[in-house]
């Protein structure tokens, strides 16, 4: 399994006491190797794949940046093509080969064929859709030209595996990470400190204090999906709503906070997406990097919305549905990024898809937006299509069941307002941490309440991060 809490600190302590009595290239070496410590803690076995990807992506990139008259263009397309391959193939094997399995076995068994499908026990090796999009993005922005490819084949490895950001993002752009790697770094800045510790106590809360717990209320309510009543099945689906963004957006505030004292600057994956009076706001606010990649990657080279309102509106349905399917190897997934793909061509249809110009415009559309986020996180969340129907069915039936008061109460509104009350001060300071922007003595309070609420929360049983399984 990755590091647990108290093992991470030891190890980044270790790490970053070590990082800061080197030179610069010592520097990297440290912390390529600290980084496949770190992935090698979960399985070493799976440092292989990791391997593979950064050698072929290297070579690759190296021979994409020679002259044009040494690599005619036929060459370098299938240079990038072995690179797609590598990548693509390693990842479709190892996380959806099993899908595809058990899919053409469905179909077959459906018009009475007996197939039956081979069970070859694979394990999903963490992370490894981040890292794969990370990777392929390189040799895709050297075979644009947009980047030089990198000399040192440490150095790229580096920019594969950096371990703040290695099995759960943000999904790095080579033409952003790799110029930090390759230059010396200053030490940060007592802001740039501050901010750091702001952010990784910021992420603790939102991962222990607010994740964790809703976590366990999300997990009681969809584990009896067919037989809860339907304001536990509201309750249930507002909790994983709260789970999945303080979970992915605090793993992302820690994963900046570590980078960050290491003297290297992560894109901010997350901008308070529940406040988004659109869609296609939303995804401008959730998941950034991912959203940047299926957009610069996916969405573009399709031909965006460049050939016209139907081929617009399919562009946007396949790579929403690619997206959803990079999430995970089941159809809840898919049914997921299809309606996210329906939800925008549906905003761009209306002409719905900008700010609305009133205040209470603003609300209502915002109002609308996270219920119709939270409609599609029914089957995220979901074990299977059928428990996404039973707490859909269970909801507009208003089935009848316990009114749980106290739940309502004791956690899911001081669980949201703490939420708002970070997004908020995020929004009013203009910063990704806030805290360092408050008085001294509100800052004491603050982390006094922060650190408090960690240690009382994080006596249960530990919560792995949602996108770890990604």
């Amino acid at each position: 399994m990755i590091f647990n809490s108290v093992q991470f600190v030891i190890f980044f302590a270790v790490v970053l006491t070590a990082y800061w009595q080197l030179r610069f290239k010592a520097q990297n070496r440290v912390l390529l190797v600290a980084s496949y410590v770190f992935y090698g803690w979960w399985d070493w076995r799976f440092l292989g794949l990791l391997f593979v990807s950064t050698a072929v992506d290297f070579l690759v990139g190296r021979a994409l940046g020679r002259d044009a008259d040494e690599v005619p263009a036929t060459k370098r397309k299938r240079l990038l093509l072995v690179s797609m391959g590598v990548n693509l193939g390693i990842l479709g094997f190892f996380k959806y080969f099993g899908f595809f399995a058990e899919s053409l076995e469905s179909s077959l068994a459906s018009v009475g064929v007996d197939f039956l499908a081979p069970s070859l026990g694979i394990i999903l090796p963490v992370g490894i859709s981040f890292y794969t999009f990370q990777s392929m993005s390189y040799t895709i922005d050297v075979y644009r030209r947009d980047l030089e490819p990198v000399r040192d084949f440490f150095d790229f490895a580096l920019y594969v595996s950096f371990f703040p950001q290695l099995v759960a993002g943000p999904i790095e752009r080579a033409t952003r990470l790799v110029p930090q790697i390759i230059k010396p770094r200053a030490r940060p800045s007592a802001d740039d400190v501050s901010s750091a510790i702001a952010l990784l106590a910021i992420g603790l809360v939102k991962k222990v204090v607010i994740a964790d717990t809703a976590a366990d209320v999300a997990n009681d309510v969809f584990g009896r999906a067919g037989e809860a009543g339907f304001i536990e099945l509201v309750i249930g689906v507002y909790c994983f709503a709260i789970q999945i963004y303080g979970d992915f957006s605090g793993y992302s505030d820690m994963a900046r906070g570590t980078s960050r004292l290491l003297g290297i600057e992560l894109v901010e994956n997350f901008k308070q997406p529940y406040f988004s009076p659109t869609i296609t706001q939303f995804w401008r606010r959730w998941h950034i990097s991912l959203s940047n990649w299926l957009r610069d990657y996916l969405y573009i080279p399709l031909g965006g919305n460049r050939k016209g309102a139907r081929r617009t509106y399919i562009n946007l349905s396949l790579t929403m549905l690619l997206g959803g399917l990079w999430h995970g190897a089941a159809w809840t997934f898919v049914v997921w990024g299809a309606l996210q793909g329906l939800y925008l061509m549906i905003e761009r249809s209306l002409g719905l898809d900008s700010d609305p110009s009133s205040k209470v415009g603003l609300i209502a559309r915002t109002l609308v937006t996270f219920h119709l986020t939270c409609f599609a996180w029914i089957f995220f969340r979901a074990d299977s299509f059928g428990d996404a129907v039973d707490v859909i069915t269970g909801i507009l039936s208003f089935r009848a069941g316990v009114l749980p008061v106290l739940g309502i109460a004791n956690f899911l509104l001081p669980a949201a307002l703490l939420l708002v009350l970070i997004d908020q001060l995020q929004i009013r300071t203009n910063t990704d941490a806030g805290l360092p922007r408050l008085r001294p003595a509100y800052q004491g309070v603050a982390y006094g309440l922060a650190a408090v609420g960690v240690l009382l929360a994080s006596g249960g049983t530990p919560v792995p991060f949602v996108y770890f399984q990604f």
